[in-house]
């Protein structure tokens, strides 16, 4: 198959260090590349990908310091993409909503991947409107907020298998990894590791929104406790040896957390999670198996308590039966050959309208 993978442009693909989505694309990407089908990545141009790759800005906007309105680029990408129509015989969008009034009017099987909340009373009234839309979910709690929208599937995250290795022998302290922001709860997991006497390392981003919330609520709680290490943003290296090494991740979110990739990544090295009952937690954490389902502090602190009941081995097995991208590249391709066929074709091999096919990575798909 042809496909386009159309990406948010904030981040790069992969994202050099904070990234959920962008990080997904590029496993999902990389993992539909490998099994032998033609893939263009619509992303920022310092993006590093085994696909063709169309850079639609030059850098990524984040780290480039883009402050503009972000909805200018994506509205240029998207055109940059009608442009190329022909060329694919599926589309997959990850990014907002820019697309949505030309949906009925593609030629293309198309689908669109949600990787946000969908709380937002304006997100209910959008999906009504555009209710035609193929979606996809990341979980099923995801999708509670709009059980009336055009689901095709829950398709939950995955990542390749040699990305993180398990981690047998932990040292003696907790992680915590995502957003310094309300939702994310750090000062839980402040309590936590306090009421432990245990190390806690931080590994996190601070966007410009929270930067009020980190000064009014986190700095002091952060500067009081000597245990309390702040390292920033990570990448894939460092998140090995944060998680690898940790007793456990602590995900102590205060929100419908449509999936939660920290979770699979601790996981992914042996690293039980000690998450919250929210969102998407109860269907990636199998208490017993790869982690504690808890709903308070006390639970959380009772829980690190008897980490020793957990096979850290065991862990792993669950996070390669059910997290890998080998899975998540396969039904998503059982999506794309379902779209085809219901658009009415099934032929990925049809003339380009490109000055010379025969060089065009695009012109034999598997």
């Amino acid at each position: 198959m042809r496909i386009a993978q159309v990406s948010p442009l904030c981040e790069s693909i992969p994202p050099r260090r904070y990234g959920g989505t962008e990080r997904v694309v590029h496993y999902l990407t990389e993992e539909l590349v490998r099994r032998g089908h033609a893939v263009m990545l619509f992303a920022s141009g310092d993006s590093r990908t085994s696909a063709e790759l169309f850079p639609c800005v030059p850098e990524a906007l984040r780290l480039a310091g883009y402050d503009g309105d972000p909805t200018l680029p994506e509205l240029i990408q998207l055109d940059q993409l009608m442009d190329q129509l022909d060329r694919f015989d599926v589309l997959h969008f990850h990014t907002g909503a820019s697309h949505y009034p030309l949906v009925r009017r593609l030629a293309v099987p198309h689908l669109n991947t949600l990787h946000g909340p969908l709380t937002s009373p304006h997100q209910v009234e959008l999906y009504r409107r555009f209710h035609q839309l193929p979606l996809v979910s990341i979980s099923e709690a995801q999708r509670q907020p709009l059980p009336e929208a055009n689901w095709l599937a829950t398709v939950h995250h995955g990542l390749p298998l040699d990305l993180y290795h398990p981690v047998s022998a932990p040292q003696n302290y907790l992680a915590f990894v995502g957003r310094i922001s309300p939702e994310k709860r750090l000062d839980r997991a402040i309590a936590i590791a306090g009421q432990l006497g245990l190390p806690l390392k931080v590994a996190a981003k601070i966007d410009s929104s929270d930067e009020p919330y980190y000064r009014e609520q986190i700095a002091d709680l952060i500067a009081a406790n000597p245990l309390v290490e702040f390292i920033g943003e990570v990448d894939d290296a460092g998140k090995q040896e944060l998680l690898g090494n940790a007793l456990a991740l602590l995900f102590p979110i205060d929100w419908a957390e449509p999936f939660g990739l920290v979770m699979i990544e601790a996981n992914a090295c042996g690293t039980p999670v000690i998450a919250w009952r929210n969102g998407s937690t109860p269907e990636v954490i199998r208490p017993g198996v790869n982690g504690v389902l808890v709903d308070s502090i006390a639970a959380a602190v009772d829980a690190v308590r008897q980490l020793e009941r957990l096979d850290r081995q065991a862990v792993r097995r669950d996070f390669e039966q059910r997290f890998s991208v080998t899975r998540q590249a396969e039904q998503y391709e059982h999506l794309y050959r379902r779209l085809i066929e219901a658009h009415g074709s099934n032929d990925s091999h049809r003339p380009l309208h490109r000055p010379c096919p025969s060089r065009d990575p695009l012109a034999h798909a598997a």
